[in-house]
């Protein structure tokens, strides 16, 4: 008979290994944890790789990386929380995150703007030239608007215009007044008064000038003559002022003028205006042979010429006729000078231009601003 077999008896299991594991590196593994109760002595760490009754432990965050975007501790100087919540490194804490694969976009001065921004020079000269092309814009539109304001100052072209038709309009006595007053007009300072005692009709050109004068205010042409003829308040000097309408332009007037200065043509005996003898008048044997002193004058603001001629009213002869400019200088001893003829001739051409320009302001074109 064999003997009874016997159970083995159970071995006895080894002594438990206290394993330690290895510590990580300061801020990198998961924290000490404390397992649940009934699992594990107490302070005992679970491997993370061993799962704790089939269910694997949560991986906690090591220090110094990002949760949810938002930087905790310290920061190894990679960031690890770039998707904005997501954690790139979740499978492995101790794991680096890749480096991007584009660099960093440069960040933005404080006080800059985003975009293409010109510099503040530039943006500062844009400015100014926009400020000023506005103002030179109104300036223009200003002017515009004054020009074409009934207030406006009327050019020159518009009082060349009201000139030429004026004596249409005026009164002859207005362009001829018939009493004039010359004070200290007469020789020495004396006082002269001329009365009119002739006027001859308008007409053209021909007939009013000597040959060699009307040649020489030809480049202005003539649109009318208009004449008059004055006496002394003793009836022994005549005078025949007068007044010749140009067609020429400012810039005609202003040529002519400067020529008669330049060459002296106001001074030449051979360039006198020619006498309006009135018939049963004092100046009835007033002509060409009694002519004593003359003046010409050639205005530039108006298309007119203003000239006059005196000599002696008993029809006497004068041999050596003189300027009114030269014969009423100091000093001067000729006929002309010595009876006051060229005092005549300058005071009554003088008084004449003077009612031509009121004339010319009382037009209804140029009204009272001119």
């Amino acid at each position: 008979m064999h003997p009874p077999r016997t159970a083995p008896l159970p071995r006895s299991a080894p002594p438990a290994r206290n394993v330690t594991p290895p510590s990580a590196p300061p801020g990198f593994g998961p924290p000490p944890r404390v397992g649940p109760p009934g699992f594990g002595p107490p302070g005992f760490v679970p491997d993370p790789d061993t799962p704790v009754l089939g269910v694997p432990p949560k991986v906690p965050f090591p220090r110094g990386t990002a949760r949810g975007g938002q930087h905790t501790g310290h920061n190894t100087g990679h960031n690890t929380g770039r998707t904005g919540g997501r954690n790139a490194s979740a499978a492995d804490p101790t794991r680096l995150p890749p480096l991007p694969t584009a660099p960093p976009r440069p960040t933005a001065a404080p006080g800059a703007g985003t975009g293409h921004h010109r510099p503040r020079s530039r943006t500062v000269a844009a400015a100014i030239a926009l400020i000023l092309g506005l103002g030179l814009l109104g300036g223009a539109a200003a002017g515009s608007w004054l020009g074409d304001s009934p207030d406006a100052a009327p050019s020159a072209a518009d009082r060349y215009a009201t000139a030429r038709a004026a004596w249409h309009s005026a009164p002859v006595d207005d362009l001829f007044p018939r009493t004039l007053n010359g004070k200290g007009d007469g020789p020495g300072g004396a006082d002269r008064v001329w009365t009119r005692i002739a006027v001859a009709p308008d007409s053209s050109c021909g007939g009013g000038f000597d040959p060699l004068l009307a040649k020489a205010l030809s480049p202005v042409g003539c649109e009318r003559l208009l004449r008059a003829t004055y006496t002394d308040a003793t009836s022994t000097s005549v005078t025949t002022v007068g007044l010749l309408i140009t067609s020429a332009d400012p810039a005609g007037m202003k040529a002519l003028r400067e020529r008669f200065t330049a060459d002296k043509l106001a001074e030449r005996t051979d360039l006198m205006p020619r006498p309006y003898a009135g018939k049963g008048t004092a100046a009835a044997r007033f002509g060409d042979d009694q002519r004593a002193s003359w003046h010409i004058s050639v205005l530039t603001d108006a298309p007119a010429i203003v000239f006059s001629v005196s000599g002696f009213a008993d029809g006497r002869e004068v041999t050596d006729p003189q300027s009114a400019d030269e014969a009423t200088r100091r000093g001067a001893t000729s006929a002309p000078a010595q009876s006051g003829l060229a005092n005549d001739a300058r005071g009554i051409a003088d008084a004449t231009e003077a009612a031509f320009r009121r004339a010319l302001s009382e037009a209804p074109e140029l009204g009272n601003g001119s």
